[in-house]
């Protein structure tokens, strides 16, 4: 019965189009649609119905290890929605649900709204590419778009260190080796650290998360390999930031000369409802690393790239302010959601009033 109840659940999200479904103690099933929450007319779920399906979906020793550590995040095929991410926590003692769906296939970078300027930073034969925004801004969707895009283009080999592994890469001219964390590897810093005996040319990492992985992704980028990164931040220089500061002392020199010599470009992105309210359009800050944005970060001036992003069009460079701007103008999100979402509200109104 949880079985059958669980891919009901499933099969109305992909009909309705969902990228998430929430199973909620006391909560109907809960569907995230264009970027809003929407309740099934069903009734609250049970204890006992959630927990059913929540341990329908786990093997025996993925039930052992969200029993022992209360938390799993696992990603599985599924016949009517592709692969699917499935993440299982408690709350109040129970467990409790949340699927994200992957889709089937990668979406084009037309579909997707991405800038050009992604493609020439996937070309490049080394350094570092990160791609940053807030949780569900659709990081891991331009993560592998790049994958693809490389798989497509270039004769390599990728290996990839994902937690969990959300989309499956076919080998077309690359080859493409997958690792997932807890299943192939302990962690992230441990896959960082015998990768490269692997003769990879490309580095995918799932997550840049402390210290360790960050010095790793760096050394490698460094060291001849394209690295292609995600990282939790809200902006450019907050990503700056958050690289820098979790470094002390001498190490955050170190740290900071090497940004300047590998760093190829950063694109910070989030994903806003449409202005008809039935998808969602992504928005997005670029940062290319030209000599000038290298000399910023070399001399620790950090505070001027969002001058050199603001002025730096014709390298591909674009601010968030600018993109909403644009949107907005295509109408394609409302004048409250560009000003809601601007870092410099008076932007927007100055450009909207002229």
């Amino acid at each position: 019965m949880s079985i059958s109840r669980i891919d009901q659940l499933i099969g109305s999200a992909v009909e309705q189009e969902a990228s998430d479904l929430h199973l909620i103690v006391g909560v109907a099933p809960a569907y995230r649609i264009a970027g809003e929450i929407i309740l099934d007319d069903t009734g609250p779920l049970t204890t006992e119905a959630v927990a059913g399906m929540a341990f329908s979906l786990l093997n025996s020793q993925q039930r052992e290890h969200f029993e022992r550590e209360w938390e799993l995040c696992i990603s599985v095929p599924h016949p009517a929605a592709g692969r699917v991410r499935i993440t299982l926590y408690r709350r109040n003692g129970n467990p409790e649900i949340s699927i994200r769906f992957c889709g089937r296939k990668i979406p084009t970078r037309e579909q997707l709204g991405l800038p050009q300027k992604l493609n020439d930073l996937a070309g490049k034969p080394n350094g570092l590419v990160l791609i940053v925004g807030p949780t569900g801004s659709g990081k891991t969707t331009t993560l592998n778009y790049l994958v693809d895009q490389i798989n497509s283009e270039r004769r390599c080999k990728i290996i990839t260190i994902e937690d969990p592994i959300e989309y499956l890469h076919q080998n077309k001219h690359a080859i493409v080796v997958q690792q997932e964390v807890l299943t192939d590897t302990r962690s992230f810093n441990r896959a960082l650290i015998h990768v490269l005996r692997q003769d990879p040319d490309v580095i995918v990492v799932g997550e840049m998360r402390d210290h360790e992985a960050i010095a790793a992704a760096l050394t490698a980028a460094e060291t001849g390999h394209l690295v292609l990164a995600t990282m939790h931040s809200p902006s450019v220089s907050h990503a700056f930031e958050r690289i820098i500061g979790v470094f002390e002392g001498a190490a955050q020199r170190q740290i900071i000369l090497q940004l300047a010599t590998s760093l190829q470009g950063i694109i910070a992105q989030d994903l806003l409802p449409s202005s008809d309210r039935i998808r969602c359009v992504l928005a997005y800050e670029m940062l290319v690393a030209n000599s000038a944005v290298r000399n910023l970060i070399r001399e620790d001036n950090k505070h001027m790239l969002e001058t050199v992003v603001q002025t730096g069009a014709k390298d591909g460079m674009i601010s968030m302010d600018a993109c909403l701007f644009d949107l907005y103008s295509q109408c394609l999100i409302t004048y409250d959601v560009a000003l809601s979402r601007a870092r410099n509200p008076d932007r927007i109104v100055k450009r909207t009033s002229n």
